[in-house]
């Protein structure tokens, strides 16, 4: 049977089993247990795909996943998060769509100290919605922004996924988390000029309200006791991870303990509030670790059908350019996020991508920054993405689910446009980790 029949085969069946709802490692434990049975010799070749599923969830450049989620954890179930969104209440004023500003300068601060979109999206649409539907903002001027930033989180690191991302592609970690920087700073500037432009324009969408005027070291204080030491985590991290001082895996714990230190400062840990962060950690932990055990086997068992290499081989006989090449990829990655969760997206795709980035040279982190803002967007496009299903979560019965694919729609625009920022000026991704590493 050619290459091509077995790739078909073998993605049928697993999109059966995903459109089934199975959990995407079953669904892709299931495949490599039928796929070890018939190429690698039986029964005796299924403790072979069990050795390297083991040997991948014990790769130690999976660590730092664990400890940038309870980076996260820790400020959402101490309190802390929302002291630092209450800081910026009293920072911002006498702006257009007031509260929607808030929410993405919040959200981007809490991107660089939390490694989970979906915790940053539901804190923010528990914490702040409620507050803008009350004060007569329009459900779009609501939803949108909050849904828009938690994707960035996915960008700006700490971020899990992106580990998770660099370790799967074998692409260095530190350079990818540094390298969505700058497009996820871009992306925020972007949605806070959109906010105030169409609240300007249509003040009806977000009603100005009078609030309690703070001034001089009054309105400051709050956040310089509960902004700046946020990011100072933040630079501690990227900069021992940077500057060679530590590996991403002691950057992140040195996190994970500066956080603890200033939840401790703050008097908000207790032991109750710790044990639900190291739960939650654990808990979201466990399910990345048995996807990988999932993706490391489903890619061998692609390399021993030869759909691996007949993929490559096709292509680069074909005569395309890297830039088509990529762009062909960006556009699958796409149209995938519309439908499949971004876990699953990374082990249908990259056992094929990357070959194929290496066969022509494509700049490994260039093409990661591509790869993880694609992801972004997959998070917030219709009729599947993830942060979607968060906010209608945490939204209440009057805002439709159709609202909520309307008020994103905006903010995937910019998200594209970004992609396209960041394809056509490679520098935009690669210069700071370029810069750091000198």
């Amino acid at each position: 049977m050619a290459w091509w029949q077995l790739t078909l085969m073998i993605f049928g069946a697993l999109s059966l089993l995903l459109l089934s709802g199975i959990p995407v490692a079953f669904a892709f434990i299931s495949i490599n247990i039928v796929g070890g049975f018939f190429y690698l010799g039986g029964l005796d070749g299924l403790p072979q795909l069990a050795r390297s599923g083991l040997s991948a969830i014990t790769n130690f450049s999976l660590t730092p996943i664990p400890f940038f989620l309870l980076m996260g954890e820790l400020l959402l179930h101490t309190g802390v998060a929302m002291k630092a969104i209450d800081a910026f209440d009293g920072l911002i004023s006498r702006v257009p769509g007031r509260l929607a500003v808030i929410a993405v300068v919040a959200g981007t601060v809490f991107s660089a100290i939390s490694g989970s979109t979906v915790a940053t999206t539901a804190l923010l649409g528990s914490v702040l919605l409620p507050q803008m539907l009350a004060r007569g903002y329009h459900p779009h001027m609501g939803v949108g922004p909050i849904m828009a930033i938690g994707g960035v989180d996915a960008l700006i690191p700490p971020s899990a996924i992106t580990v998770l991302f660099g370790s799967l592609a074998s692409i260095s970690v530190s350079g990818l988390l540094l390298g969505g920087v700058v497009p996820g700073i871009m992306l925020s500037f972007l949605f806070v000029g959109y906010i105030i432009f169409k609240a300007w324009r249509h003040p009806e969408m977000a009603p100005s309200f009078e609030t309690k005027q703070l001034r001089g070291w009054q309105r400051w204080r709050p956040v310089v006791l509960y902004v700046t030491p946020l990011l100072g985590i933040f630079l501690v991290v990227v900069i021992a991870m940077t500057r060679g001082w530590a590996t991403p895996t002691e950057s992140a714990a040195i996190g994970a303990l500066a956080t603890v230190v200033v939840c401790v400062f703050y008097r908000s840990l207790t032991l109750q509030n710790l044990t639900q962060a190291l739960m939650g950690t654990a808990a979201v932990s466990g399910m990345i670790l048995f996807i990988i055990f999932g993706a490391t086997t489903f890619s061998q068992i692609l390399v021993f059908t030869g759909a691996t290499n007949g993929m490559v081989d096709l292509i680069q006989g074909q005569g395309y350019s890297a830039a088509t090449v990529v762009v062909v990829m960006m556009l699958i990655l796409l149209v995938l996020g519309c439908f499949l969760d971004q876990v699953a997206i990374m082990l249908i795709t990259l056992p094929f991508f990357m070959p194929i980035v290496q066969q022509y040279g494509i700049d490994p982190i260039w093409f990661g920054i591509l790869y993880m803002i694609c992801m972004q967007l997959g998070l917030l496009t219709p009729p599947f993405g993830t942060l979607l299903f968060t906010m209608r979560s945490v939204a209440p019965s009057s805002i439709t689910t159709l609202d909520i694919y309307r008020a994103v729609l905006p903010y995937v625009g910019f998200g594209t446009l970004v992609l396209l920022l960041v394809f056509l000026f490679p520098s935009i991704a690669t210069w700071l980790p370029a810069a750091m590493s000198r």
